[in-house]
């Protein structure tokens, strides 16, 4: 098969997703956080205070899912709601110090986690890895916007 290197590069992004997310999900075992939580928690540590389409935007799914995600750190206190100067009825979900001192000590452990999965791994191979991937992943979405 021609493209069989890339034909498994793309089928094993699904195994490093759910092996992610289960390391994920095992270093949230004593937060009070979720996965969905984590994920909007960590882009409002990135980008600052975003509206709830903003993060939809980022986080590249469907507005009204991110609603019910911002609702749960809403709820726990992970976040709060400040006024948008541009837009009266979308306010801005923003980290509170709680917020933000729980996604600072995840990422702390996760970036640990890292420095030991690197271990033994080529920089400049990690770094070509992740250029094939962003450079597949673009040409994906590219082909089903053309819906061939």
């Amino acid at each position: 098969m021609k493209n069989a290197d890339l034909y498994r590069l793309v089928w094993m992004s699904r195994p490093l997703m759910q092996a992610t997310e289960a390391c994920v999900e095992a270093g949230l075992r004593e937060t009070e956080l979720t996965v969905r939580m984590r994920a909007v928690l960590e882009i409002l540590r990135e980008h600052g205070d975003l509206t709830v389409p903003d993060l939809a935007q980022r986080l590249e799914i469907k507005r009204q899912y991110v609603q019910v995600m911002v609702n749960e750190t809403l709820t726990s206190g992970f976040t709060e709601q400040r006024a948008n100067p541009r837009h009266k009825r979308s306010p801005l979900v923003a980290l509170t110090a709680r917020g933000r001192d729980v996604i600072e000590e995840i990422i702390s452990r996760e970036m640990a986690l890292l420095d030991r999965i690197s271990a033994g791994l080529d920089p400049e191979e990690i770094a070509t890895a992740l250029k094939v991937v962003l450079a597949v992943t673009d040409k994906m979405k590219q082909a089903a916007g053309d819906g061939k």
